[in-house]
């Protein structure tokens, strides 16, 4: 006994999603299909083949099975395309997100990562990892898959600029203490002193100061110094007293003529 495939509700398939369908009928503007669903699939002339189409049967023909995506789902009919859908839309873009890719491209200012989106999205050299990189080819080869993220989208300029290093861990930063180098002793020089005020004032530095019992000393010796210089003193006048009073003694006694 066959199993009979109950179709899946029309609110459970989701746009890009892929499907296979049967040509059930083709017109002018295009071809009803029969996708399994409650609802007819429409396929518009226009979603044939990415490039330009004059006929519907020269593409499809009635009974022929075809691989399809859902567009959009309406109330009475569920819209197709043979075309296949970008991963990310324009408006899917949006800057923070995450996304993966193929490096597709290499240039010595970045790399180009196809991410599904209509233009591939640039990862600027700087962008590729934590630290310097002289060129991308040092850490990335055309083929790699990589993760990356938005920084930004410009829909009009169809720019999507990418960065892989934000998706890494920020290596730990080693902080190095660094030890305060000796301050040097300045020795300052006295304002308004001359050569000769130095001379003077090393000279002094130099003699050493005398002690009180040095003092002391010093003094006695003085003082029997000047004692021993008045005696002499002394000794010599009583010397001279008597040499002159034997002169006069002598010329006393001595007879007169």
């Amino acid at each position: 006994m066959d199993t009979i495939k109950t179709p899946a509700p029309e609110n459970a398939i989701q746009p890009k999603e892929k499907l296979t369908g049967k040509v059930i009928k083709t017109t002018l503007a295009g071809a009803i299909l029969d996708v399994g669903q409650n609802l007819p699939g429409v396929i518009h002339i226009s979603q044939l083949k990415a490039e330009s189409v004059n006929r519907v049967e020269d593409v499809l023909q009635v009974g022929q099975s075809v691989d399809v995506w859902i567009r959009r789902v309406k109330e009475d009919r569920i819209e197709l395309t043979m075309i296949e859908p970008m991963g990310l839309e324009w408006r899917e873009i949006k800057p923070e997100m995450v996304v993966k890719g193929k490096v597709a491209r290499l240039e010595s200012y970045g790399a180009f990562i196809e991410i599904g989106a209509e233009r591939p999205g640039l990862v600027h050299v700087s962008e590729i990892t934590h630290g310097f990189v002289k060129s991308p080819s040092e850490i990335l080869h055309e083929g790699d898959e990589v993760e990356a993220m938005v920084l930004e989208v410009n829909r009009r300029k169809k720019q999507i600029r990418l960065s892989i290093k934000a998706t890494q861990p920020k290596p730990e930063e080693t902080v190095v203490e660094s030890k305060p180098e000796p301050r040097k002793a300045q020795t300052r020089k006295p304002k308004n002193t001359n050569y000769a005020d130095d001379v003077v004032a090393a000279s002094e530095a130099s003699e050493p100061e005398q002690t009180v019992f040095e003092i002391a000393w010093q003094q006695a010796l003085q003082r029997a110094e000047s004692k021993k210089s008045q005696k002499t003193k002394r000794t010599k006048n009583a010397d001279k007293d008597q040499e002159e009073l034997l002169h006069r003694t002598l010329e006393t006694r001595l007879p007169t003529g």
